[in-house]
């Protein structure tokens, strides 16, 4: 954006500037074109927009902002805002407390010393020479009943670390303990069934489903992996109930990936991570693709399935105000390492280092929001 602002200075050229990120249009707009259903619902200056929105889809997209609610508090949607009726109550049910988790000691995840190097140079023979520390010597906790954040710029090693708790990358060294049993010493079999129980939310919903699988099957097929639902008619009949608990409908059970936009599949690629019904899922990077109005949504949705299901998971995202709002606890990653850790809220309004600081400094906010 800085770039952007600078050239536009140096050149006096103008900018038509897409996003659907409205803390960028307060940071570098002068006027902004609202856009709904193919049509300009609303246009005006910036600061009129921000302060004095007149279309109820406008004032929807300023209000589900994340960073304007707390934790405990439902997202506005949409569908609140054009049909005040269908409006939903505010709170949801209190999320488990951290707090009370340590005490007790109930550990679902123990990571100690880990580490994942990559090789970034090799001898002509291929022997590595030097190595990308992806994830440093890092050690953490994740209690039962908790959603911990991880957050940090991209390249920090987030994803890295997601993917190796789930055994998709082999760790150089260190050790990881699920609920119990060490991951390394963990015989082939005994991490088939492992798998029913721990699951992941990719970012890009386009990527992570076959195209040529209909919705259906490709949700129904963990379970026929498992061999958990051998009776076809029970396995259609358990993934249609959990489309309708991801706001989906049955009938789309039949249909395909390119049938749905962004956030439909997003809610597909959800339902197919909980029909194992999981006790560990990892959302990388879940909603960063969704516009603001989707994100708000699927974060509803995402607290809603957690409090109903009572799963634990880690958030893995580069937004902070995102990770603040559904996180418990937030760890913040740098450079393969961990940069600081705390209480979510302490995290984002009291940062004790240089780079968390940084962080929050970076969320586009502008002097209207």
């Amino acid at each position: 954006m800085e770039l952007i602002k600078d050239l536009q200075r140096q050149t006096g050229m103008g900018v038509l500037f897409i996003t659907h990120d409205l803390g960028v249009v307060a940071e570098i707009a002068d006027k902004v074109l609202v856009m709904y259903k193919g049509e300009i619902v609303e246009q005006n200056s910036v600061q009129e927009i921000f302060k004095n929105a007149k279309h109820p889809y406008t004032q929807a997209l300023l209000a589900c902002r994340p960073i304007n609610h707390k934790k405990g508090n439902r997202l506005p949607v949409v569908s609140d805002f054009l049909n005040p009726g269908n409006k939903k109550n505010t709170l949801l049910q209190p999320s488990t407390n951290p707090n009370e988790k340590s005490t007790a000691h109930e550990t679902l995840v123990d990571v100690t010393d880990l580490s994942v190097w990559f090789p970034n140079k090799k001898s002509f023979f291929g022997k590595p020479l030097a190595h990308i520390k992806a994830v440093d010597q890092v050690s953490f906790q994740v209690f039962k009943g908790e959603t911990l954040g991880l957050v940090g710029e991209s390249g920090c090693g987030k994803t890295t670390m997601g993917r190796t708790l789930l055994k998709l990358i082999e760790p150089n060294s260190g050790k990881i303990v699920f609920n119990g049993t060490d991951l390394k010493l963990i015989s082939k079999k005994d991490l088939h069934q492992l798998r029913k129980d721990i699951q992941i939310i990719f970012q890009d919903p386009y990527s992570s489903l076959n195209p040529r699988m209909t919705i259906g099957d490709a949700i129904s097929e963990p379970l026929k992996v498992h061999k958990l639902t051998p009776n076809a008619r029970k396995r259609k009949d358990q993934v249609m109930e959990l489309l309708e608990r991801v706001d989906l409908k049955a009938a789309h059970f039949n249909r395909y990936p390119h049938e749905f936009s962004g956030g439909q599949r997003q809610r597909i690629v959800i339902a197919r991570a909980l029909i194992l019904n999981p006790s560990f899922i990892v959302c990388d990077e879940s909603v960063s693709a969704l516009d603001v109005s989707v994100q708000a949504q699927v974060l509803n949705l995402l607290n809603d399935l957690k409090n109903e299901m009572g799963f634990t998971n880690i958030f893995i995202s580069h937004d902070l105000s995102v990770v603040r709002y559904i996180s418990d606890r937030i760890i913040v990653m740098n450079k393969g390492k961990i940069e600081e850790s705390g209480q979510a809220d302490d995290i984002f309004y009291h940062p004790q280092t240089a780079y968390s600081k940084k962080l929050i400094a970076a969320i586009p906010k502008g002097k209207y929001c």
